[in-house]
């Protein structure tokens, strides 16, 4: 039974962030001509500070909520200093 109550538990927590933090995932679905705006906030109200091609590799450092919409703050594979906030609608594990 506590076997069972631990894992829903961390099936839950998990479950509000897609993917755990320090994992690799990519942007996807940013779509052919677009770029996926790397946001100096967790929201659209922050400034864009880039953006960011499908393929782009990014690392997660976590999530949070803010207006009913996931924000992760990720850092560029290849450029590990620049960290900012993205959709988390836009990113898929590899």
């Amino acid at each position: 039974m506590v076997r069972t109550v631990v894992a829903l538990l961390c099936l839950t927590l998990s479950a509000g962030c897609v993917g755990a933090p320090g994992n690799r995932t990519v942007v996807e679905r940013a779509g052919p001509d677009d770029l996926l705006k790397l946001r100096a906030g967790p929201g659209l109200g922050f400034r864009v500070l880039l953006g960011l091609p499908d393929g782009t590799e990014v690392i997660r450092r976590d999530c949070v909520t803010e207006s009913g919409q996931l924000w992760c703050r990720v850092s560029l594979a290849d450029a590990p200093g620049m960290t900012g906030y993205v959709s988390a609608d836009y990113l898929a594990d590899r």
